[in-house]
């Protein structure tokens, strides 16, 4: 009951901010939470531009996905007497939070189940039958729901709820094993965001060995000990096998997906450009960084500097950057695909062309998923100052720079800086903690047997 409690207060704080007069003094137009792939406000000027038979992309100001647009473009336009116009918008993003938050619950509540299977075939099952052992589940979700950086995207009219959504979406049918449901999610988040695209990877541990357990050698190792002892037993502990049929059927039905997705983008976009044309203003503007307007991430401020010469060199190496960490932790983190989604949501999010801060808001309720797990972590106070540090100051760099003219762009970059090296910090700590637990439990069970 105290979690619904919660819950439906961090609703009802959400449609109270958004009655609030001129929406927290125009949260929409704050780089922080809106950027030229996520603003509401850019959405509704692509809207308006179809419907007057114009190409949403002509101009500059559209760049999102065709699916955001039939999704959130009419109710862009719907106008009900008595309140804003961004109130519709809002409640659907309200929705999307909520939706969110019970899939992060549901993911959460799986992974107990399996971790409690998985100890208990170790004979560790003290572990979670501790008093000490917290709701993973019930807590990530508050965390999401509760996240100033959740709330503000909320009410900041940005899309980011809907992207976090089938992010979210995906992670859960693969953490239950449903192919369609993963595939779906899968190819609509890659459609609209394109980074979630690295996801495939984490997608397909979770089909093939199911959620985040103990190093699968232990589990060899104890049934080679049963063996020799001659107890074997129903109940004794099996080596997890990699299932390749849940994987076939993902990438079956990612196909399937895939190809109604950009068949029904053809269709939307047919009489300006078609595909090439909503590629090209889609993914080449994120990965070509075109709009170099002050945002949370790095890019901008680098490439505004950079010579063109060298400026296709160093697109490719920001880029392929986060390719080179993908296949190591995925060696390293094999055994725990949940855990290894939110280490590539968070390094996608530092060096991805325009973040936001409901890109932050989604990997620290995945990262809450683990707090158990991340119990011992070092740094954790450094970590929880430093973002509630850098969200005080960038804005406060912000309007130093921009409306008061005392400042420059370099007080504002260095809060970008300073961000960015909090997420690697704790990328690199969680990383660091969840190896030490992993490894506390071979040592429980190297005693045991």
């Amino acid at each position: 009951m105290g979690l619904w409690k919660w819950t439906w207060a961090s609703i009802l704080l959400r449609l109270i901010l958004i009655y609030f007069p001129h929406n927290l003094f125009n949260l929409s137009s704050r780089p922080e939470l809106s950027t030229p792939l996520t603003s509401l406000r850019r959405l509704a000027e692509g809207y308006w531009l179809k419907q007057s038979s114009i190409s949403p992309y002509a101009g500059s100001m559209y760049h999102g996905s065709p699916i955001l647009l039939s999704l959130l473009g009419p109710v862009t336009v719907i106008r009900i007497e008595g309140l804003p116009p961004h109130v519709l918008c809002s409640l659907v993003f309200v929705i999307a939070d909520f939706a969110t938050a019970m899939l992060i619950r549901a993911i959460g509540h799986n992974l107990k189940a399996a971790c409690s299977k998985k100890l208990n075939s170790l004979n560790l099952g003290k572990l979670v039958d501790n008093p000490d052992f917290l709701s993973a589940g019930d807590i990530a979700a508050l965390v999401y729901l509760w996240n100033p950086f959740t709330i503000f995207t909320c009410v900041g009219s940005s899309t980011s709820p809907i992207e976090n959504f089938f992010i979210i979406l995906t992670l859960y049918g693969a953490c239950k094993r449903l192919p369609p449901l993963a595939a779906f999610g899968w190819v609509v988040s890659s459609q609209v965001a394109l980074y979630p695209a690295i996801l495939i990877i984490p997608v397909i541990f979770l089909l093939g060995y199911g959620p985040d357990s103990p190093p699968r050698k232990l589990f060899l190792k104890k049934n080679l000990s049963k063996i020799k002892n001659d107890i074997l037993s129903k109940q004794s502990a099996q080596p997890t096998y990699f299932s390749w049929t849940s994987v076939v059927l993902f990438f079956l039905w990612a196909s399937i997906f895939a190809s109604c997705v950009f068949i029904l983008c053809g269709l939307y976009m047919k009489e300006y450009g078609g595909l090439q044309e909503m590629l090209q203003r889609t993914y080449g503007f994120m990965l070509t960084v075109e709009d170099l307007s002050p945002n949370i991430g790095v890019l901008w401020y680098f490439f505004a500097e950079v010579f063109d010469f060298f400026r296709n060199f160093f697109l490719i190496v920001f880029h392929v950057n986060i390719l080179f960490m993908l296949l190591p932790l995925a060696i390293r983190l094999n055994h725990r695909p949940c855990f290894l989604a939110f280490v590539y949501i968070a390094i996608s999010s530092i060096l991805k062309s325009y973040p936001s801060v409901g890109d932050s808001a989604l990997y620290l309720g995945l990262l809450s998923l683990f707090v158990n797990e991340l119990a011992d972590m070092q740094f954790s106070f450094f970590l929880f100052s430093g973002y509630v540090g850098v969200s005080l100051l960038s804005p406060v760099m912000h309007n130093l720079w921009i409306w008061r003219g005392t400042g420059n762009a370099n007080f504002y970059f260095a809060t970008a800086m300073a961000y960015a090296c909090f997420q690697i910090v704790l990328v690199v700590e969680s990383v660091n903690a969840i190896l030490n637990h992993d490894r506390k439990i071979r040592k429980l069970c190297t005693t045991t047997t």
